[in-house]
């Protein structure tokens, strides 16, 4: 579909946020729920490109992490990156999938993502070792300088054309921007491999 012919969105209305009871136990419980958020709500682009049955937050999520298992780069931290793209869009069960296109800025979706990870990590988790750590790890991934939030980023770009490949492939569309946006940015050299190897289904299946 022809991103121009994609309606605007419609402007988007974030649930307040979490207020802390003081008690560690439910507020605890009320974050675990919180994470059902990112199990039902579906990934803006697919949304708006009226994909049926679109993948949730957490999809992209998961493979993202099994990705990251199927890495042969001893160099890298690899439970570190599998727990990062666990948690890299966490801040989205409250503010959800904001995309360039609803006219939101970069620096207002950091301001209210980091806000999110603040409520969960104090209001939430009450500062606990593994809210911090959980904290720790969503930093370095939005700071990028790692090698393995490097890598994770690379992670996300693919994970995205690939979850293209397979729209285009049920529904016969052509998600051409997809592929645009993410393969011709991949860094790392293994990634980068697989990222050729997708692309070339492409040519071979036109």
């Amino acid at each position: 579909m022809d991103e121009s012919e994609i309606p605007p969105p419609a402007k988007r209305v974030f649930p307040p946020l979490y207020v802390s009871t003081g008690d560690p136990s439910i507020d605890r419980l009320a974050f675990f729920h919180l994470l059902e958020r990112l199990k039902t709500q579906k990934r803006t682009g697919w949304v708006d490109n009226k994909i049926p049955n679109a993948e949730s937050i957490s999809d992209h999520m998961y493979r993202m992490a099994v990705l990251a298992m199927c890495t042969s780069d001893s160099a890298l931290d690899v439970s570190k990156c599998v727990m990062m793209a666990v948690v890299h869009d966490l801040a989205e069960a409250q503010v959800g999938d904001i995309t360039p296109r609803e006219g939101i800025s970069k620096q207002e979706k950091q301001r209210l993502e980091a806000e999110a990870m603040h409520n969960f990590v104090h209001d939430m988790l009450h500062g606990s070792p593994a809210a911090l750590r959980i904290e720790a790890l969503w930093n370095e991934y939005e700071e990028g300088e790692t090698d393995e939030a490097k890598f994770v980023k690379d992670l996300d770009r693919l994970e995205m054309a690939l979850q293209a490949r397979e729209y285009e492939m049920a529904h016969a569309l052509d998600l051409q921007p997809f592929f645009d946006s993410s393969l011709p940015h991949l860094r790392h050299a293994e990634i980068k491999r697989w990222g050729e190897s997708l692309a070339q289904t492409r040519t071979r299946s036109r």
